[in-house]
């Protein structure tokens, strides 16, 4: 027989059959490895099936927007010039060189904000292929991913060695998914401490800034900031160089990587467990709540890596949260302690 739910009834705390536990906090450390443990086993969101656009209104409307103020700043500067040439030759002669130089460095700066874009998408590219070939395990194309990836790879110095132990096992029989995991233990291994301490370092900033900050506008800013400068950081790391373009796109991929995989949904819950573990009432207001921003800066930098790694996680772990944020909570809990 199933056992019925008992009602609600009323007790007496005098009463000598009524015990009152205490309720066991768990460590914060532990809190972040039961984060870690329930982001991994978050189902990757669908994505929302677009509707079909028959055609691109919105791109020929900025596209338009764009020509017709690029002809009048055009218009404008030829205005000007003729008018310095029709007052003094030599003013006019100055203002046809300064127009030119400033053409040239647009040009420089469109030529560049190209090549991180191309960039980006060449290391997205090879990401894919890499996932691919781990599942076809093709031996042609882990031998084309491992070139393109020592290519991308060719301005690190300090991976000088591990090409060169690359470069000797090109003429020796490995199959494809093995040669991807083996390019990623020896190319990968020491970008990746590198980049989980970049994370750390990002997380233990934004914590402490905005632990003393005495403005609310002033931890947005900061955070802002550093979120952008720990993207760029990391795809720098791992062989992307964005600009301004670039880093916009970057962002983009790592907002979106942190909705699909269900990081943002984990990171909130983390934050309810932390409050509800009493971490609000052992710690100041402000210095709690630099505990949180470190650890959803720690989240953002995870979902970074994963975004600008030339290859996907198969033959190393997976960096955690409790890794990179360990320095922000072993702070805490030295606060706590005094």
């Amino acid at each position: 027989m199933t056992a019925r739910p008992r009602k609600p009834a009323i007790f007496s705390p005098d009463d000598p059959n009524v015990i009152v536990t205490a309720v066991k906090e768990e460590p914060l450390i532990d809190l972040l490895a039961q984060a870690d443990a329930e982001t991994q086993q978050l189902p990757a969101v669908a994505s929302a099936t677009k509707p079909r656009r028959w055609f691109p209104w919105r791109k020929i409307l900025f596209g338009a927007a764009g020509g017709l103020i690029s002809l009048g700043i055009g218009l404008a500067v030829t205005k000007l010039i003729e008018d310095l040439f029709a007052r003094f030759e030599a003013l006019g002669w100055i203002a046809l060189a300064l127009a030119g130089l400033a053409t040239l460095a647009l040009l420089v700066i469109i030529a560049r904000e190209l090549a991180g874009l191309s960039r980006l998408a060449r290391i997205d590219s090879l990401r894919k292929r890499a996932a691919e070939t781990l599942t076809t395990d093709n031996r042609a194309e882990g031998q084309a991913i491992l070139r393109d990836l020592m290519t991308i790879e060719s301005q690190v110095p300090h991976l000088a060695r591990s090409r060169a132990k690359l470069e000797a096992h090109f003429s020796e029989i490995i199959d494809g998914a093995d040669l991807i995991r083996l390019a990623e233990r020896e190319l990968m291994a020491p970008l990746d401490r590198e980049a989980r301490q970049l994370v750390s370092n990002a997380a233990k900033r934004v914590s402490i800034v905005t632990a003393v900050s005495p403005r609310a506008a002033i931890d947005i800013f900061f955070v802002l900031i550093t979120a952008l400068e720990l993207a760029r950081n990391l795809a720098l790391l791992y062989g992307g160089r964005p600009g301004t373009l670039g880093l916009i796109r970057l962002m983009r991929h790592v907002i979106a990587h942190l909705t699909i995989t269900g990081s943002m949904a984990a990171g909130d819950s983390l934050i309810q467990q932390v409050i509800g573990h009493g971490l609000a009432a052992k710690l100041s207001a402000r210095l709690g709540e630099g505990v949180l921003n470190g650890i959803l800066t720690a989240r953002l930098g995870i979902a970074a890596i994963e975004v600008t790694r030339p290859l996907p996680f198969a033959a190393l772990p997976r960096p955690t949260l409790s890794e990179v944020a360990g320095g922000v909570v072993k702070s805490a809990e030295k606060a706590e302690g005094k």
